[in-house]
């Protein structure tokens, strides 16, 4: 189940990556604009996801006990609640200047870096909406067409990329805020294509993807009691990981360029990661659906297992591959410099993300929010942003003293979730 998830947020955060490697060859200024336009969009995006995980969980449940009516119903609340969150997104990134002038950004970066989150704006219903269909889909284990339309709309979003960065067709470059808006447009293909799947099912009456929703009240107070806390720790980690971003704008635009491209790679094998994510919290799930106590168990930890080899081997392929991959990323020697450097701690900060993503989610499929959500405030506020102010900026460690910083707490929280895994799976759970 995982591979096709792996392979389907891989091509959700490809089309972001091209799109950074791109403005890297317009200009190390447009890489930076990209950069810190991205990181706030960033942070409401797995804000809106933690909330709409609510709808794996719930949906897995009550496929695993034969209540497959409900599984649609469910899609269908969580539908509107993107929709909703998606306002108030555009109307925090109406501020988006604003907001980086707060954080400290010089003029220069400020405006270029708020262009980049108003062109982003316009594409976040889109790309929850997007959201909340896959793993609607997901919880009812078809995987393949999430995948199949998250990697062929990279092919749309690469000649829009190319389009709107560079100009042409009598369209001018527009840079950082061209490879934007790029997005956005491939964001609301991705949605309406898998839209027309759903609808489209033969099985959709049985899934209950059309009609009224009966109970829906109760059904949104389930969602968002499930959903709310999952939101509240994607925050959590998404704003600390912004908050250090901002502090490497503070080091300047080629310490920035270079330390975004390192989160970036970091992405790619930690989307790894969340495909694994996503099928131990469905496995999970249905196990909790038919009371399956020794499955419940065995599924949150071989997801966990099946984590740490596959992103051991990523790691290692990116330690041997190092120079090649900072030349994808920029032409501009002095970031290319910073890039391998960082790279070298990639190789193990992968894991260590994406293995505390996946036990996240085997406790996510018992429906244990609050704690999770308590020690990833306590890993990413109370550990991650001082001690990467204070290695990558306060005592000059620059870009490899930010992503130690990271990195250490990724390792405290990792500590953590796997002890409360245990000791929750030790006891009878059951469905919510």
């Amino acid at each position: 189940m995982a591979g096709p998830v792996m392979l389907g947020r891989w091509g959700v955060l490809i089309m972001v990556t091209v799109a950074h490697a791109m403005t890297g060859h317009a200009s190390a200024a447009e890489q930076a604009y990209f950069a810190l336009g991205f990181s706030p969009q960033m942070v409401m995006l797995v804000v809106g996801f933690g909330l709409l995980m609510g709808v794996t969980v719930l949906s897995a449940q009550a496929d695993g006990a034969g209540q497959q009516a409900r599984c649609g119903r469910i899609w269908r609340l969580g539908l509107g609640a993107a929709a909703a969150m998606s306002a108030a997104c555009v109307l925090v990134f109406a501020f988006g200047e604003s907001l980086l002038r707060l954080l400290g950004q010089n003029d220069d970066m400020a405006r270029g870096g708020g262009a980049v989150i108003w062109a982003f704006a316009l594409g976040m219903p889109g790309i929850l909406m997007f959201a909340c269909t896959t793993t609607f889909l997901e919880s009812i284990g078809r995987t393949l067409p999430g995948m199949a339309v998250s990697l062929g709309a990279n092919a749309v979003n690469l000649a829009l990329c190319w389009w709107l960065i560079f100009g042409g067709l009598g369209v001018p470059a527009l840079g950082a805020v061209g490879a934007a808006l790029a997005i956005s447009i491939t964001r609301w293909a991705m949605f309406l294509g898998l839209l027309a799947y759903v609808l489209a099912m033969a099985d959709g009456d049985r899934y209950g993807v059309r009609g009224a929703i009966a109970g829906g009240g109760a059904s949104l107070a389930k969602l968002l009691r499930m959903g709310a806390p999952l939101a509240v720790a994607q925050a959590l980690e998404a704003t600390a990981f912004m908050t250090v971003t901002n502090i490497a704008g503070w080091l300047g635009t080629t310490v920035l360029a270079a330390f975004y491209s390192a989160l970036n790679l970091n992405a790619n094998v930690f989307m790894l990661g969340l495909g694994l994510a996503a099928a131990t919290s469905v496995r999970v799930a249905n196990a909790v659906g038919r009371q399956d106590q020794v499955g419940i168990r065995r599924a949150g930890w071989v997801g966990i297992g099946l984590t740490i080899v596959i992103t051991a081997v990523s790691g290692l392929a990116i330690g041997l591959a190092r120079e090649p991959i900072a030349a994808f990323y920029s032409d501009d020697a002095d970031v290319r410099a910073l890039m391998v450097s960082a790279f070298g701690i990639i190789v193990w900060f992968g894991t260590v993300d994406a293995l505390q993503a996946v036990i996240v989610g085997a406790t996510r499929g018992v429906a244990d929010v609050m704690v999770p959500t308590a020690t990833q405030g306590i890993a990413f506020w109370g550990i991650a942003v001082p001690l990467a102010y204070w290695l990558g900026y306060a005592n000059g460690g620059g870009v490899n003293g930010l992503l130690w910083g990271l990195g250490i707490s990724l390792i405290a929280a990792c500590a953590f979730l796997a002890l409360r895994f245990h000791v929750v799976t030790s006891r009878t759970v059951r469905a919510v």
